[in-house]
């Protein structure tokens, strides 16, 4: 949804923009072709190779501050170049990218044999292997139910710890999957077994959730007025996020008891723009990963 997610971000002449998740850098190039010579524009990402491809690109952009980050750092980093309240826009293109679902090295995909990795940035952190050769049964179901609403969580919790009790437990992305849909009885039609679970465990470990919380409790500190927000969403935790921070501050805040006007503090901070956006059938067909994808817009109040 490139052309859509620049007209939620509505670009005009100037300004300080940024996209947060830079990827493969779509969204970015369309951006930049869309703003004028005077704006400024922050590409972010904290997978390294992203960062690679960013300053490949764009390095010569006299317009272009390329950061490696995780996105629930932009308020820091914002504030600490004295931006906050002065952002025109803020793009975050949530999840996983197609790259690092197509590199097998990355351990993304349980369709190609790779490491168990999962980090976003694998240049520091526990990998997805270190992190299930320790955790224990209880705290996995947990994790495989709140963040891949896994049925059988806890089913799948306890043949993981068998196999890590008889020195089993898979290296590879497949081995894993194979060892989920053995735990698995009743695969949903059309989803391979695994899926849910992969979701769940790249989800923890790289607390794909707290960033994106810690990024919306900034938000309208960093926008300015008219300022846009556009986040686009592929599962309902994220989406459910979203909708709720932008619901929460487009209402007037809990007022007293007969209160007779509505405080600076209570006034509502962002507007929604438009309703909820999914993609094009069109788009779909040529790129099913975007079936579930959902964006939405809001806008910094005054």
């Amino acid at each position: 949804m490139i052309q859509e997610a620049i007209d939620g971000l509505c670009p005009r002449p100037g300004g300080v923009w940024v996209d947060g998740t830079y990827g493969r850098g779509g969204h970015a190039a369309a951006l930049l072709s869309a703003l004028d010579d005077t704006a400024c524009v922050w590409l972010v990402d904290q997978d390294p190779q992203a960062i690679q491809l960013a300053r490949s690109r764009h390095g010569g952009d006299h317009r272009c501050r390329i950061l490696q980050a995780r996105f629930s750092d932009l308020g820091d980093v914002l504030r600490g170049e004295g931006l906050a309240g002065h952002v025109m826009g803020i793009l975050l293109d949530l999840g996983v990218s197609s790259p690092q679902l197509d590199d097998p090295s990355r351990g993304f995909s349980f369709l190609r044999e790779g490491p168990l990795d999962m980090r976003m940035d694998n240049s520091r952190g526990e990998t997805a292997r270190q992190w299930l050769d320790r955790v224990d049964e209880k705290t996995l179901a947990r994790v495989l139910r709140e963040y891949g609403e896994e049925r059988f969580a806890r089913r799948i919790a306890r043949f993981v710890g068998a196999a890590r009790e008889a020195d089993a437990l898979p290296d590879t992305t497949t081995g894993l999957a194979a060892l989920i849909a053995e735990a698995v009885p009743r695969a949903e039609p059309g989803r391979h077994p695994a899926t849910r679970s992969f979701q769940a465990i790249r989800i923890h470990i790289n607390d794909e959730l707290g960033a994106l919380d810690a990024l919306l409790e900034d938000i309208c500190d960093l926008l300015g007025p008219g300022g846009r927000l556009v986040v686009i969403s592929f599962h309902s935790l994220e989406d459910r996020r979203v909708k709720r921070f932008i619901n929460r501050h487009s209402q007037v805040g809990d007022l007293p008891a007969g209160a007779g006007r509505v405080p600076p503090e209570k006034q509502p901070k962002l507007r929604r723009v438009g309703r909820a956006c999914r993609p094009t059938d069109s788009e779909v067909r040529a790129n099913p990963r975007a079936r579930s994808a959902i964006l939405r817009v809001a806008e910094r109040l005054p």
